[in-house]
């Protein structure tokens, strides 16, 4: 599948990174005032900068309903790990320059450049998101949502990260999880709990066994 594409899992409904996180009613249709759309566009920006690492356990819903359940790592630069729940025979890696999709079943890796991504938000330390993103209207004030779409790159798909303010994670915010459209509009979710921030991980936490490699399927 081409790099352009933002996640390579149009095979099957139980490889699709899912379906809706926060429901989009509690989006009001009223505007925000520039400031403080401002101050949460750049408090967003002071969180994505102050997390160095974080590990969370993740819920995923594909369009189906159906559940699936695992741990997510994260290091900056370009780090990321989807460890998917026992059973499951995919694997999502990203090593600091590629993001890699593993399916174990059928002995198939595919690998796109992170920036092709609208995962690369989370995992640049340098990226200035004012130039793409914005505040979304929320009903909520303890909610901040923050759409993120270039539309210099419409084929990299548009991600929304939903934050909760919370005055002990960096910056005042706690990332709950993220919305994202691909180019075909494919909506997929991810949902987060249990979250923990900058403690030490280990590069080795993002390597991984190539099936191709292997003589049998597992």
């Amino acid at each position: 599948m081409p790099p352009c594409h933002s996640w390579p899992i149009k095979q099957s409904p139980e490889l699709q990174l899912v379906k809706v996180f926060l429901p989009l009613a509690v989006l009001a249709a009223t505007a925000i005032p520039a400031a403080a759309q401002t101050g949460d566009l750049a408090a967003v920006q002071r969180h994505l900068s102050a997390v160095n690492t974080m590990t969370a356990a993740f819920s995923q819903t594909d369009r189906n309903g159906q559940v699936l359940t695992g741990t997510l790592t994260l290091k900056k630069p370009g780090k990321i790990r989807f460890q998917y729940q026992k059973g499951v025979p995919i694997l999502i890696v990203g090593d600091g320059r590629a993001l890699t999709f593993i399916d174990y079943s059928v002995r198939q890796v595919q690998r796109w450049p992170i920036g092709n991504s609208p995962l690369g938000v989370l995992l640049d330390p340098n990226k200035d998101i004012s130039r793409f993103a914005k505040i979304v209207p929320s009903s909520d004030p303890r909610v901040v949502t923050l759409d993120g779409y270039d539309a210099k790159h419409p084929e990299y798909g548009r991600i929304t990260l939903v934050f909760a303010r919370d005055a002990g994670a960096p910056a005042g915010l706690m990332l709950q999880g993220w919305v994202q459209l691909d180019a075909q509009g494919n909506r997929t979710t991810i949902r987060l709990s249990g979250q923990k921030f900058n403690a030490p991980v280990s590069d080795g936490t993002f390597r991984w066994n190539d099936p191709r490699r292997q003589g049998r399927v597992g």
